[in-house]
């Protein structure tokens, strides 16, 4: 196992009713900022439940942070929080709304342009306190210091670390209304969170391998309830909680991470517009294809603990782990060739320019360059 340090400071605050508990997580005096994504909650009852919490509160709204967060939205809030003197950030959506509202917060303070400080994290200085009320299950950004943000005018999309939420309240029931693609996507987002801690060497945890396999054979057996009976409380709380356990942090402690599946769907996204979680689906079978002599080890116990795959030899082993992968992604009823998504040669060719250009070697072996991640893509045309 390798060194490590952990912490995790965000206090999780979990089930039905609990978004009554902003009215006291949320410190007195302090002017508020809600944000909030397109609306959608104002149709499931959270916007209600979260408008009697802060009754009597000094809050004001801002609306409109979309799906891959963008700069040019951003900017307004934070121009809107610098006017009126917010010193308290409150998310209210899914995790691209908290990964917005995570850049809003650390920009307020910063004298610059906030897209400065998506691409250069170490001028990230004085962050203003946030919680969050999180109604869509995937990224586990509740959790965790991530944020993800885009720009529209350049087509580009990074990550960057800002700090964790101060609280997080998470109600199953807000996750009722969900349409079916978004929890198809959201599954497939968590699976991969996972799958980049735990699909690279063995023998580095088993404690951490156990808790991994543990997620995603979770997955594996709610994903049929989660599609067909979103309305069922256990399920979605399973669903849920699943998200939040994949990406904060602890089945990360003491192993090798990859993160070149993310990295290549981000390109994706940025480019073509396509649903981060669904990108996913499509890259990673074509990833441990690409990969698979040097994940051969991890492929064939993933496919023995996850996937019960245990005859044959090993390369018949890995396929039919691989297969069994993808299947379980096109069982959501996400597409998993980029052909399916209107997705072309261009898009490949210009990938493989932005990885070239920026000197990059992705994965837990340093060697996903632009080269490998045109032959990952080729895999899955």
């Amino acid at each position: 196992m390798e060194n490590f340090i952990f912490q995790n400071p965000t206090k999780l605050i979990f089930g039905k009713g609990m978004i009554a508990r902003l009215a006291t997580e949320i410190p007195v005096g302090v002017k508020i900022m809600v944000t909030f994504g397109g609306g959608s909650v104002k149709k499931n009852g959270v916007y209600e439940q979260v408008t009697a919490a802060l009754a009597g509160r000094d809050y004001i709204e801002f609306w409109g942070i979309e799906p891959n967060p963008k700069i040019e939205t951003l900017r307004k809030a934070v121009a809107q929080c610098k006017r009126e003197g917010v010193d308290f950030l409150l998310s209210v959506g899914g995790g691209s709304v908290l990964d917005g509202t995570k850049l809003i917060a650390a920009a307020v303070r910063y004298d610059g342009d906030a897209w400065d400080l998506v691409r250069d994290g170490s001028l990230i200085g004085e962050i203003l306190p946030f919680g969050d009320v999180m109604t869509l299950p995937a990224t586990a950004s509740e959790m965790n210091r991530n944020a993800v943000i885009s720009s529209i005018e350049t087509k580009e999309k990074y990550g960057m670390k800002v700090d964790y939420p101060r609280f997080s309240i998470l109600d199953p029931q807000t996750t009722f209304s969900l349409p079916k693609y978004q929890r198809a996507a959201g599954m497939a987002d968590t699976f991969i969170h996972v799958m980049e801690q735990y699909m690279t060497v063995t023998g580095q945890s088993p404690l951490m391998d156990r808790w991994s396999e543990g997620i995603l054979q979770t997955l594996v057996e709610i994903a049929p309830r989660v599609l067909e009976e979103p309305h069922d409380y256990d399920t979605m709380a399973d669903y849920m909680l699943c998200a939040t356990m994949g990406l904060n942090g602890f089945i990360a402690m003491g192993v090798t991470e990859d993160w070149a599946t993310h990295q290549i769907g981000h390109e994706l996204t940025a480019i073509n517009g396509l649903t981060h979680g669904h990108t996913l689906a499509i890259v990673f079978p074509g990833l441990l294809k690409v990969l698979r002599d040097q994940k051969m080890a991890k492929i064939l116990q993933y496919g023995e603990r996850v996937w019960g795959i245990t005859e044959g030899s090993d390369e018949e082993r890995a396929t039919r782990t691989i297969d069994a992968t993808e299947r379980f992604f096109r069982s959501l009823g996400l597409q998993t060739r980029l052909h399916e998504v209107g997705i072309g040669e261009d898009t490949i060719c210009e990938i493989e320019r932005r990885f070239n250009e920026r000197g990059v070697a992705f994965g837990e072996g340093h060697n996903v360059t632009g080269t490998v991640a045109r032959r990952i893509l080729e895999e899955v045309k």
